[in-house]
């Protein structure tokens, strides 16, 4: 298991990774672009060959994140263009960086009705994948079902995929907290929720799971993430993860609120000591 957090490309993605092994972490995930805007960026290709050759010589995997404001399932043409342009981006700077997987959010439907938004986001998805030949995977990521999201439950994700013309160029993300806001596991629950990834199909195209408590309530539907331990969820239950054998080899990433990067080093090694212990604490 790569245990790992969210870190900065600001300063350049050679210097990402290097910050990724200052902080302990076997993998780490960074934001393809400005996760608020879809503007074009241009990849610093000596960065790039520098940073990819640190991770291969440090065994540390890399995972990225699309922008937020990506939706999948607009009707607007004008948005739907550039959505499609930018995530066709996003994959190319995921694939030169050497990441596993281009993490996307699923699409929201605003108010077309979730037939409607699903098929669009279907389309969109064969848009973008019908000329891509890189490594990386598109990775859907289960959301906690804010307004109009899709993609709430391991089967609507596994339908949407199989759905695709392209479903070997996808693959998943599952989100602790987007999961347990949606009401699709709790403490009680997690043994129902590895029955239902393997009788899908889901956990064989599982890439990655980003690992955040949640500052709201169970099934409240909203996107609030908390550090390990000090949410709803509970180290006891997000401990379920660490020691389940199915995400054995996994990236773990850390998306927990932070002031300072510093403070994932401290986390990290919680996460370490949750997967050792019989019982947390």
């Amino acid at each position: 298991m790569q245990l790992g957090c969210h870190i900065s490309v600001a300063k350049g993605f050679s210097k990402a990774c290097r910050r990724a092994k200052e902080l302990g972490a076997d993998a780490f995930q960074i934001f393809t672009k400005n996760p608020r805007a879809l503007r074009p960026k241009k990849i610093n290709v000596p960065d790039a060959e520098k940073g990819v050759q640190f991770l291969r010589e440090n065994g540390i995997t890399l995972v990225t994140h699309t922008p937020y404001i990506t939706n999948l399932s607009t009707p607007k043409s004008d948005l739907h263009e550039v959505t499609v342009r930018s995530i066709k981006e996003d994959l190319h700077i995921a694939d030169t960086y050497g990441a596993v997987g281009a993490v996307v959010h699923c699409g929201k439907h605003v108010g077309e009705g979730v037939e409607a938004g699903t098929r669009r986001m279907i389309e969109t998805l064969n848009e973008i994948l019908s000329d891509y030949d890189g490594d990386c995977k598109l990775l859907l990521e289960n959301t906690a079902g804010q307004g109009s999201e899709l993609g709430l439950t391991i089967e609507d994700l596994v339908t949407i995929r199989e759905a695709t013309d392209y479903p070997e160029k996808i693959g998943f993300c599952f989100d602790t907290c987007h999961g347990f806001a949606a009401g699709a596991w709790m403490e009680d629950t997690f043994d129902q929720l590895v029955q239902v990834m393997e009788e899908t199909g889901y956990i064989q195209s599982l890439v990655a799971i980003h690992f955040n408590d949640s500052k709201v309530p169970y099934n409240s539907r909203k996107d609030r993430h908390e550090k390990i331990g000090k949410g709803e969820i509970g180290a006891s239950a997000l401990a379920k993860f660490l020691r389940c054998e199915m995400f054995e080899g996994l990236p773990i990433v850390l998306e927990t609120p932070v002031e300072q990067e510093e403070e994932y080093a401290e986390e990290i090694r919680y996460l370490r000591q949750l997967k050792q212990e019989e019982s947390t604490v």
